[in-house]
């Protein structure tokens, strides 16, 4: 079969490597559709956890093609989403259901063969059922909105409380319309690119700034008092730093956005003291999986209108040139 293998960071080659047989306890399913995430660019780089050569690919959805021994519930012709999570189950972390710091943590894709390939063997007990209202485009988001759900696990968010978002990408996009559906009061969005912008007045921004040299100034403006949650959704550190000026006394600044692993940023810890403020990070996926397919089949996200680029598996490098630039916005392979 055909895969996109990292040999090693910034070296990808298109090869033909061995179709996957399934084990017990798992399946093989046909990549319908995987989505480019900031993490795949992480591994392109060399700036995650990842080691070489492997097969990347974690935001997927497919057709179960072949079904290993002991497997129940799950059937050749499944139409399905995966959770890429591979957890021990085992750990003193997973026996505490904080599975997303296993001791032995995993991800299909991140540190396993994943989805940029025709066929991927998974464990069957990550793969969900999607009905046929969801596209598998639509089925391949299902990963990013878990993240979204996690992270608002993580947020505790209240209903009335102001948010403001930097970084209008497509996983900003999954967090506004989750925050709006829990009934955020204002939720303003920044960005580099005006494109973007327009797409979060349309995914219901109350506001949106340029970020530029006058993105404070316009900030201070739209909400003087600034904001009872703040979430970097860039992974840029330098924007994740300053977050820390727009968050009201008592409120949250949540790293969402995955940094370089070696990054680091300046706090003033007096003002974290001063003004009450809590940080939070968001892990990936903790168990999340279940309530994003629902809000995906309920129709309470619209995942549809955030692909706006599909590739063929033999131009993964321009697609993945193509993610995060003005005019994409999610990219997707299909293999």
């Amino acid at each position: 079969m055909r895969a996109v293998v990292v040999e090693q960071p910034k070296t990808v080659a298109i090869k033909d490597v061995p179709k996957p047989e399934p084990g017990p306890g798992e399946v093989v399913v046909q990549v319908a559709a995987c989505g480019i995430c900031g993490t795949d660019k992480n591994i392109y780089a060399g700036t995650f956890l990842s080691h070489y050569p492997l097969i990347p690919g974690h935001e997927f959805s497919g057709v179960v093609a072949a079904v290993g021994q002991g497997v129940s519930g799950l059937r050749e012709g499944d139409r399905v989403a995966v959770d890429p999570s591979l957890f021990c189950g085992e750990c003193y972390y997973c026996r505490r259901l904080q599975g997303n710091h296993c001791e032995r943590w995993g991800a299909i894709g991140d540190t396993t063969s994943g989805a940029f390939a025709e066929y991927v063997k998974v464990p069957a007990r990550n793969c969900y059922v999607i009905s046929e209202r969801l596209s598998f485009a639509e089925g391949a988001l299902i990963e990013p909105l878990a993240c979204v759900v996690w992270g608002m696990k993580r947020l505790q968010a209240q209903p009335a409380d102001s948010v403001l978002l930097l970084g209008a990408g497509p996983m900003s996009m999954l967090w506004l319309q989750v925050l709006r559906h829990g009934n955020a009061s204002q939720i303003v969005v920044t960005d580099l690119y005006p494109s973007r912008l327009e797409a979060a007045r349309e995914f219901g921004a109350s506001d949106v700034v340029v970020a530029d040299e006058s993105q404070e100034e316009r900030l201070r403006e739209v909400s003087p008092r600034g904001f009872d949650i703040v979430i970097d959704v860039t992974g840029v550190p330098k924007v994740l730093e300053a977050g820390f000026k727009y968050v009201k006394p008592m409120g949250k600044l949540m790293a969402f956005g995955v940094c370089p692993m070696n990054s680091s940023i300046s706090v003033n810890p007096f003002e974290i003291y001063n003004k009450d403020i809590t940080i939070l990070g968001s892990m990936a996926i903790n168990y999340t999986f279940e309530q994003a397919v629902e809000l995906a089949e309920a129709g309470v996200v619209d995942l549809r209108s955030l692909v706006s680029h599909t590739f063929p598996l033999e131009e993964f490098e321009r697609a993945l040139q193509t993610a995060g630039t003005q005019a994409s916005m999610k990219v997707q392979v299909n293999p």
